[in-house]
């Protein structure tokens, strides 16, 4: 295989409409791992739309970015963290100043992981309660993306002034300011981090900190917690975030602890791995970065995923030790 044909293997397109294209650009575009991002058109009928028409209500288009990146270095769970954190998701008639269907927030995906994703990342949004009123973002099919004229693209290059006064006056740049500063989303604040790679290999055993800092993996049905029965919650053994919990946890039989659906999905990244000749979906945490398994659609229902992971990346709080351990926030899941 080529270089060429083995970089377009690593890439991947995500399109997100979030108001005015010329805000939407810069978030991605300075992020590592973006190839580039480009402003457009998408999610309508109209064949090669021009933005006269789109501006004026002509097309069912909404204002977009295309969004080219390598998976191996940012996933789209990272694109969508840098997605929200530009809008108000509860708008559904624009967004800030702009009005219109064509200011409409969406996401539009072109694979179905990435709607799995999208739809997962939503449901979290909406039950952070960082927003009283429904989430009104759209999770919608790609259609043709059809690139902005190039007077659009890169706009706050080009146009430094006028971009800077426009994103302050539109509301924008204030609404991103004390919403998306003085709150986050659950686990994704800066409570979580890596400790030094001198501290780690005081801190953690032979098998965990090659579990979690070489990717590698734990012997089946020997070890902490594949057959644990305990009400709590999992957190990452390195960063101690919140990634799982035992409502979650389903005996797969596979000799490692599973489970259906991520505690705080936000706390989770999900890379493609290519080793050992085939390739899968590598589940690591977000501020550990820990390696703690991989992700599979084989699993139960309601989600038909079954996230194994290695005991050894992990550390178990039981529910009665949870606020004394600083998550209460997690203590109403096992109230009941």
């Amino acid at each position: 295989m080529s270089e060429v044909e083995e970089a377009q293997k690593k890439t991947e397109i995500a399109i997100f409409a979030g108001g005015c294209f010329w805000c939407m650009v810069p978030p991605f575009s300075d992020r590592d791992g973006v190839i580039e991002a480009v402003a457009g058109y998408s999610g309508g009928t109209t064949k090669d739309p021009d933005y006269q028409a789109v501006a004026h209500g002509q097309t069912d288009h909404y204002e977009s970015v295309r969004v080219t990146y390598d998976r191996e270095k940012i996933s789209f769970a990272e694109l969508l963290e840098i997605f929200w954190r530009q809008i108000d998701p509860t708008d559904d008639g624009g967004q800030f100043a702009d009005r219109g269907n064509h200011y409409r927030t969406a996401i539009f995906y072109t694979t179905e992981e990435q709607r799995r994703v999208a739809e997962r990342s939503k449901t979290n949004l909406q039950e952070s309660r960082l927003f009283s009123q429904p989430i009104a973002t759209m999770i919608l099919p790609a259609t043709a993306f059809y690139p902005a004229e190039e007077y659009h693209q890169n706009y706050h290059l080009k146009n430094v002034l006028h971009y800077s006064s426009y994103k302050k006056g539109s509301g924008r740049e204030a609404f991103i300011e004390k919403v998306w500063k003085e709150k986050d989303l659950p686990g994704a604040a800066g409570k979580y981090e890596k400790p030094p790679d001198e501290e780690l290999c005081r801190k953690l055993t032979p098998l965990q900190y090659e579990v979690t800092r070489k990717n590698a993996t734990e012997p089946p049905f020997n070890n902490s917690y594949w057959d644990n029965e305990e009400s709590g919650i999992y957190v990452d053994i390195v960063s101690g975030e919140p990634l799982f919990s035992s409502e979650d946890k389903y005996e797969s039989g596979t000799g490692w602890p599973s489970f259906i659906r991520p505690l705080v999905p936000d706390n989770i990244v999900e890379r493609v791995d290519r080793e050992l000749f085939t390739e899968r979906i590598e589940v690591r945490s977000r501020h550990g970065n820990s390696h703690l398994g991989h992700v599979f659609p084989d699993g139960p229902e309601p989600t038909g995923l079954r996230y194994c992971l290695n005991s050894a990346a992990l550390r178990f709080i039981p529910a009665e030790d949870l606020e004394k351990e600083g998550y209460a926030e997690f203590a109403d899941h096992f109230s009941k």
